[in-house]
């Protein structure tokens, strides 16, 4: 288990929504620091963070980041996009890989390049931000993205456990933000979401999932896939 009370925490995507929820909530629990990344770290508001400048899909930004931050203990992949490529037969291939790049490829950078000093510090965690979306597949390549994360974390978890370091999960429906303005359905409040993907890595919990939707989702797994898409049964 790791406790947020003078821990040193990194999280992508820090500047707005859920990302700005958990560098709020990581100061609230007692985090000595918080790293906030953004394409443009000028859109970090929070007082006390630390604004650093992070492309998770370049090398070299990762890199830099990792050589600044080198005594974080907790880190946050939260940073994505979503390109709208609803369609795998019609959305443009580039934004497939697009997504692909930020959602999947990015995280994988930004953990391989914090893991050793996360354990040179002696140890720590990892929270994966998913989706609901990793277990269903109602958004296109988005959904492929998060569902190859989801992977990635399992697979993680088996390696980085040897090291002093635990993996957590969240998985959530829509979260009141930006990127989900357009969607006319419940959302949850990132406040809330980012108190219970704490609650899950100072518990060490494998997996948090928020909402409703995310708890009957991940129980339908295990059934026929038409409860799960009942146009099938059309």
């Amino acid at each position: 288990m790791t406790t947020i009370k003078g821990s040193v925490a990194l999280v992508t995507g820090g500047s707005r929504g859920l990302g700005k929820a958990l560098v709020e909530e990581l100061y609230a629990r007692g985090a000595t620091k918080v790293y906030a990344t953004a394409r443009d770290p000028r859109g970090v508001t929070h007082p006390d963070a630390v604004p650093v400048a992070l492309e998770v899909t370049d090398p070299g930004s990762v890199q830099a980041a990792a050589e600044l931050a080198q005594d974080v203990t907790v880190l946050v992949n939260n940073a994505g996009i979503s390109l709208g490529a609803a369609s795998f037969l019609d959305a443009p291939v580039d934004d497939v890989r697009r997504e692909f790049e930020t959602n999947f490829y990015g995280p994988l950078l930004v953990t391989r390049a914090f893991v050793p000093a996360i354990e040179r510090n002696g140890g720590g965690h990892l929270l994966n931000i998913h989706s609901v979306l990793s277990w269903i597949g109602l958004a296109g390549s988005y959904s492929a993205t998060k569902a190859a994360l989801w992977s990635q974390t399992n697979s993680l978890r088996l390696e980085l456990a040897p090291r002093g370091i635990g993996v957590t999960g969240l998985h959530v429906g829509y979260l009141d933000t930006d990127m989900t303005a357009h969607v006319d359905a419940p959302k949850s409040d990132p406040r809330s979401v980012a108190a219970l993907a704490l609650d899950g890595v100072e518990s060490g919990a494998y997996e948090v999932l928020a909402d409703d939707f995310s708890r009957q989702v991940k129980a339908a797994l295990s059934g026929d896939p038409a409860a799960l898409y009942p146009q099938l049964a059309r």
